[in-house]
Formats: C-alpha cells, structure tokens, sequence
C-alpha cells in the first residue's frame, strides 16, 4: 500500500516481533505509536529508541502503545535493545519492536524514502512515525530522512492535541501545549458553543469582524 497517509487504514499484516507474531489490527486497539528505524546498531537509531523506552510511561498515561520497527530480524533486534538500554540507563525497551529484514513491512506502511538509495539500488527507510487511532486508521504522520533524529516531545504534545481534538470539537493553535487554550471549530455555531463550552470563551475581535477566532480551554 504504497500511498498509505492521513485517514487511510494500516493493513492488517501478521508481522514477526521481538514479543513474537502479531497481527496489527489485533495489536492496535487503542492509540499506536508506530515508529520506523532505517537498521540496527545505527547511532541515530538507538538514541531514539532508547528515548522512546525513556518515555513510554507518559505514552502509556495517555492510553498509547508503542510499536517499533527495523530492517533486521529479531535476533538482531534482541542484541541491539541491550546497547539500547545501556544508552539509557535505568529505561526498559518493554514495546515490541517488527523484524523486516526483506523491507516488505516497510513498503507496505509506506516508510521508505523515495530519494534515498543504498549501494544496490534499493530504496532506504526512512524515519517515519503514524499515529493511529483505535479504528486503524492513520491520524497523523512524520517522515524524517535517515540523517535527522525526530523530536519524541513532539509526538507527545500531537498525540495531546489529536486525543483532545477527538474528545471536544476543538483545535488547537500555534505552538500549543497543554494547559493553553484551543480553538472552537469553525462548525460550530455560537449557540452550539454557550452548551458546548459552559465554562465560556473568547472571540477575537478582527477586521473580518468574523467571529471565527474563538479561544476556550479543555481539559
């Protein structure tokens, strides 16, 4: 599923893991943090994984799990979690991580850089990362070149701002973090809003004089 993006369905694929076969749509039963690494024994790849085994508690506050992916197979990945958590002291690598030494996998959740080649010609991984939702389908994506390590606070704060957009019809504005106000969707009437919002909210006065800026908080 090479054009797999926003709103499509992850495949439901039978994937060999380091916490053995899985099934993805089985896996995938709440918020899934599914993250992709170019290999093993990589510098940029073990700091991430060790800072995602570092974090995995606020993802688990949050109802998320984790679930890693590298181009080799299980053994590979077995060995590689020690220098992992060495990198990290006192963090775990308790998620599972895919084994895709034929790179299938990874065609498949579309995290292959289209620019990258190795020295035989074949397409790289890139460093992608989907967020999915309960219902499989894929709520929001980054896709890093290899060269660039990802900011793991920034999943966190999206992954607040999707949980919350899906709790309330809200957004949320630039540079949000928790704790600032959001935006009432734009389909939403005011009258909608005074029941909506009980705790009130305030419209930005524009030139427009279109009361379409309108800020509120959310827990």
């Amino acid at each position: 599923m090479p054009g797999l993006t926003l709103g499509d369905t992850v495949p439901n694929l039978e994937v060999e893991t380091t916490h053995g076969i899985i099934k993805l749509h089985d896996f995938i039963d709440t918020w899934t943090i599914l993250f992709s690494h170019p290999a093993d024994f990589t510098p940029v790849c073990t700091t991430e994984l060790s800072k995602m085994a570092a974090i995995a508690p606020e993802f688990a506050k949050r109802g998320a799990k984790l679930l890693g992916l590298s181009c080799n197979d299980v053994l590979s990945h077995v060995e590689w979690v020690k220098d992992i958590e060495a990198y990290s002291p006192g963090s775990k690598v308790t998620y599972p991580i895919i084994a895709d030494p034929n790179r299938q996998v990874l065609n498949q959740l579309n995290m292959v850089d289209p620019t990258e080649k190795d020295s035989s010609g074949n397409s790289l991984p890139s460093r992608a990362l989907h967020i999915v939702g309960a219902d499989k389908k894929i709520k929001l994506s980054f896709l890093y070149p290899a060269s660039t390590g990802r900011n793991m606070d920034e999943v966190i704060r999206v992954l607040d701002s999707l949980q919350r957009a899906e709790k309330h019809k809200i957004a949320t504005p630039v540079d949000w973090k928790p704790g600032d106000p959001v935006v009432i969707s734009s389909n939403v009437s005011n009258e909608e809003a005074k029941k909506m919002f009980p705790q009130g909210y305030k419209t930005v006065d524009l030139p427009s004089k279109k009361e379409y800026l309108r800020f509120t908080y959310v827990d």
